[in-house]
This record gives C-alpha cells, sequence and structure tokens, in this order.
C-alpha cells in the first residue's frame, strides 16, 4: 500500500518508503530513507519547493529525531531526484554522492537559469517542426530546469559502476544504465534482495528518453536499450524493486522485456509511418496512443528524436535539411 503524500512505510529492515507529491502529472517520487547505523542515508530529495521542505522537517523532527542525514545518494540529476539534494548536504554537513556524469550535466544545467535560450537550441527545435509560437514558448520556459533545484555543492563523492557501498552493515552494489540520463546510478543489495532501480526501471510507464539540443546528435535510445538488456541478464528475478515512482514491484526481468519489446514495436510502427517524408512533429502518432498537448510537446519531440536517431544508427532511415532548416526523415531503400 502506498503511503499518504508526505506518508512514510518501512518496506524492508531499515529501509522506508517516502512518499513526495510534486504538483505535475506524474504528482510524487518515492524516496528512500536508509538507517545507517546512527545515522540516516537519504536516495534522492524531491523539488525545492516550500512544501518538499516542509515534509523533510517534519521527517527531522519526527523519524529521524535525534540522528543526522550522513550522506545523500542522487540517483540522477533531474529536479525531483536531486532539487533538494544541496539543501540537505548543507543542513547537515553531508556528502553528495552521484555518479560523475550526473553531477556535471546537473551542474550545467542549473547554470542555464536566468540565461536566454541559445540559437543553437532554437535552430534544433525549428528543426524538429517547433512552428514560431512553439518557439517562443520554449523561449519563455528555457532555465526553468535550476528553478526546482537548491544550490548544488562545489563538490561530490562520485559513484562508479561494480563498487560496493556499506549502509548500514548490508552491502549494497553500485549498477549504472543510461538512456533516461547520462549515467543513472541504481542500488542492489544482494542480500536484502533490493534494488533501488530510481528511473530506469519503472513499474507501468516507460522512462522518458529523449534527444535534447545539449546533444543533438545522440542516441540515448540504443544506449537505453542496452541497459535494459544489461540489468536483466545481470540482476537476479527475485528482486524487490524499489522504483522512483509509482509502487514496488517484483518480476524485474518480466518488466524488462516488456520495456524492451514496447520500444521496439515503436520503432517498427516509426519505420513504417517513414514511407514518406516527415519532420519529428509529424510521427507522434507512431509512438504515442494519445494527442499530445502544449504542455508534453518538448518531452514528446525529444522521445520522438531518440526513436529516429535509433532508426539513423540502425541505417534504417536517412534525414535531410531543407532549405528552411528542417529535418526530414525517410526509409532508406
Amino acid at each position: 500500500m502506498c503511503p499518504e503524500p508526505g506518508g512514510i512505510q518501512e518496506v524492508a529492515p531499515g529501509v522506508y518508503w517516502l512518499h513526495m507529491p510534486m504538483p505535475f502529472t506524474l504528482n510524487r517520487i518515492n524516496l528512500w530513507l536508509l538507517r545507517d547505523g546512527d545515522d540516516w542515508t537519504v536516495v534522492d530529495t524531491g523539488l525545492d519547493l516550500p512544501a518538499s521542505r516542509l515534509i523533510w522537517e517534519q521527517i527531522f523532527d519526527g523519524l529521524m529525531a535525534g540522528r543526522r542525514i550522513s550522506r545523500v545518494i542522487v540517483t540522477h540529476m533531474h529536479p525531483d531526484h536531486m532539487g533538494l539534494a544541496g539543501w540537505l548536504v548543507q543542513r547537515f554537513g553531508c556528502e553528495l554522492w552521484m555518479s560523475r556524469d550526473e553531477f556535471l550535466m546537473g551542474r550545467n544545467l542549473v547554470a542555464d537559469t536566468g540565461r536566454e535560450a541559445p540559437e543553437l537550441a532554437i535552430r534544433f527545435y525549428r528543426a524538429a517542426g517547433y512552428d514560431d509560437e512553439a518557439l517562443d514558448t520554449y523561449r519563455r520556459r528555457f532555465g526553468d530546469f535550476g528553478k526546482l533545484v537548491a544550490p548544488l555543492p562545489e563538490s561530490f563523492r562520485r559513484l562508479v559502476d561494480g563498487e560496493t557501498i556499506e549502509i548500514n552493515g548490508q552491502y549494497w552494489q553500485i549498477v549504472t544504465g543510461a538512456g533516461h540520463s547520462p549515467e543513472h546510478v541504481c542500488l542492489y543489495c544482494p542480500t536484502q534482495k533490493l534494488l533501488i532501480s530510481g528511473d530506469q526501471v519503472l513499474p507501468r510507464i516507460s522512462p522518458n528518453v529523449s534527444v535534447y539540443p545539449t546533444e543533438p546528435h545522440g542516441d540515448p535510445l540504443t544506449e537505453w536499450l542496452n541497459s535494459c538488456h544489461r540489468l536483466r541478464a545481470q540482476l537476479p528475478a527475485d528482486l524487490l524493486v524499489l522504483p522512483a515512482h509509482q509502487e514496488p514491484f517484483t518480476g524485474l526481468p518480466t518488466r524488462m522485456t516488456q520495456l524492451i519489446d514496447s520500444h521496439e514495436r515503436g520503432l517498427s510502427r516509426l519505420y513504417e509511418l517513414l514511407s514518406e517524408p516527415r519532420r519529428a512533429i509529424d510521427c507522434f502518432s507512431a509512438l504515442f496512443a494519445r494527442d499530445i498537448g502544449s504542455g508534453e510537446r518538448m518531452l514528446a519531440i525529444g522521445e520522438t528524436l531518440a526513436h529516429l536517431h535509433c532508426l539513423l544508427a540502425r541505417r534504417m532511415i536517412s534525414q535531410r535539411l531543407d532549405d528552411d532548416g528542417r529535418s526530414w526523415y525517410l526509409q532508406r531503400h
């Protein structure tokens, strides 16, 4: 059973599930509080919002009363995971533990706050099919990432795939994936048969896998599919998976297969649609079962480009740029 917003539930000895509400369509994130001797280890932090800070203050006076947070582990750099990391680190004088790519990319994106949208990004979304109205909306929203992230510390403790750390006398292995974010950290505890999966694998939705202007030629879907294959082969089937969204679940290999197969079917539908030249914005019907509203357009464009770039990497389609700066995609023959 899911805790109420702001509520806490013990899911394994010394492992607590904190339900942190968010003001989005995806309206909550799961944070994980791990007893660590006389202290606590926190995995992910929530958005930097007054409501989130209030919930943390209640936890400091409640479950954590008399104990300190000794380290903050962040699975990846998205604001709902990293947003209050700097605040917690400063408050308790502890270290931030992240993978290198996540820390550096997070700092890079936070630094965009207050800047004007670069012309490179405008060209990127114009090529995908944005009209002038959509580009103006993008300009207004540029830099919003950092508005939900407290100032980050100047240093971090690096987490590396395959290393083992000790939490409360139990060994947890770092398992990294890619695609949803550059070097996403999952935590695997063999003795407790637990996997804290972050966004790398979710029970009923697929993590967003997108191409962004920061890496306009990236192929994150291939990275994500490769990660899914590797995690399915590497991890045992009897784990309780603790995801960042929705509820804990079992049956990891089955879920990984579902996710892989779903994206492969999407790639096949997209390939069929490209029997005629199309822009990225023309391809939503192949990948999404509902109409895409203006508030979802950026994520939908990013995900569509990820699928297009995967087909390009497989040499199944071609791409050309027209005189107006629009990218067109077509089956290769």
